[in-house]
């Protein structure tokens, strides 16, 4: 025991810094582990062993998936989303818009299908024909519209486009996890300090009584070790809140349900279900044909009631061939200028469909097991090798601290 108090007293600087250094090696750790997490988005190194990616970009595919099945299964029903939507609203933010497509599209496609008889027409029944077509422009508006909500499932896919979105976009994929849970990784971090701290306590002690080299880089790396691990659990465990005396406790994201479901509600309303990429996804995605063909039919419709009294003489001017190529024209163009109209609408489409507030609604009414699903793949998925990293550099400290102590 002399022998122990004569080392103390010799060497009490180095044993006071051991909680210290603990605790940095604590910090350090989490701090890397949480990098490593989102970064880079990009393999930096070597293939395949000699580099690293974020372990978050790296299975971006399968972690946009998951977050898909649960905004799709659990948070949102986009029938829900469009049944919002008032297609007589919009056809009134659209009216001047769709005058003025609806204008040059006429023109253009009788203008090159049928040159001749539409330069024969006098300018008074150019105009009173355009009239007519622009007349009839709001109903066809809001009957497809109609139409569309009640076959949606047809025409879009928002699972796949949700999920190409977020592959497509690393770095939006890490800016919905890390936003969402940054207060967790700022407590991992911390945590670091204070679990680091304690067992650097211990640390001192042991090295003490023992004096072995190897004290210092295995209490090092099971600092790492079980630092990491440790913060982990506590983000998520316990689910439900548990009383232990006076205190409760709670996984720190179960505590901030509230905040997360409004937090993540936004990002998901700014960033992913916007207007414009799920105009783009009934444009261009996999069911793209099929909006195709009723915007074909609806133009076809429109067309036929215009010539309804005069088909056999349009006919006979125009003939059924041309006349079928004008429809399919004038749908394509329609199409064509379609993002450029919606715009006209975004606002209102938006605020009617105000997928944030029924995101948050819908998460606030998870249970905790399907919430956690919404943080945990990101942790789950090589969370072993986190864990490993924080060991390892926990064990390179511990080793620079018995150089220092034996130097």
């Amino acid at each position: 025991m002399d022998a122990v108090l004569d080392d103390l007293a010799r060497h009490w600087p180095v044993y006071a810094s051991m909680p210290f250094v603990a605790a940095l090696i604590g910090y350090v750790t989490k701090r890397v582990a949480i990098e490593m997490m989102f970064r880079p988005l990009e393999f930096v190194g070597l293939r395949p062993f000699f580099g690293w990616q974020g372990v978050v970009p790296k299975h971006g595919g399968r972690m946009a998936a998951i977050a898909t099945d649960l905004l799709t299964s659990n948070l949102l029903d986009i029938k829900e989303v469009f049944a919002r939507v008032d297609p007589a609203l919009v056809t009134r933010e659209l009216e001047q818009p769709l005058l003025r497509v609806v204008d040059g599209i006429a023109r253009d496609v009788l203008r090159q299908h049928h040159p001749r008889l539409w330069e024969m027409l006098p300018a008074l029944a150019q105009e009173m024909l355009i009239k007519q077509i622009q007349a009839s422009t709001p109903q066809l508006v809001r009957e497809f519209l109609d139409e569309i909500r009640d076959r949606l499932d047809e025409v879009l896919d928002v699972r796949h486009m949700t999920v190409e979105r977020l592959t497509r976009d690393r770095a939006l994929l890490v800016r919905l996890i890390r936003e969402t849970s940054r207060p967790e990784m700022t407590f991992i971090a911390r945590a670091g300090i204070f679990f680091g701290f304690g067992l650097g306590l211990v640390q001192a002690v042991v090295w003490a009584f023992t004096r072995e080299p190897l004290v210092l880089p295995i209490f090092g790396g099971a600092i790492g070790l079980f630092t990491d691990w440790l913060a982990i659990k506590l983000i998520f465990l316990p689910r439900e809140p548990v009383r232990v005396g006076r205190v409760i406790l709670q996984g720190k994201f179960q505590r901030r349900r509230a905040e997360v479901a409004r937090q993540y509600g936004e990002m998901i309303a700014n960033e992913v279900l916007t207007v414009q990429n799920l105009l783009d996804a009934l444009l261009r995605g996999p069911k793209s044909d099929r909006l195709m063909s009723l915007v074909e039919r609806a133009v076809g419709h429109a067309v036929d009631s215009q010539v309804s009294v005069a088909r056999p003489v349009v006919t006979l001017a125009v003939g059924t061939q041309r006349l079928q190529e004008m429809k399919h024209d004038a749908a394509q163009r329609a199409l064509a200028e379609l993002p450029l109209t919606v715009r006209h609408a975004e606002g209102y489409l938006t605020q009617a469909m105000d997928v944030a507030k029924l995101v948050e609604q819908r998460m606030l009414a998870l249970t905790p097991l399907e919430f956690e699903g919404l943080l945990r793949p990101a942790f789950r998925q090589d969370e072993w090798k986190l864990i490993a990293v924080g060991g390892v550099i926990g064990f390179l400290v511990g080793e620079l601290q018995v150089l220092l102590m034996l130097g």
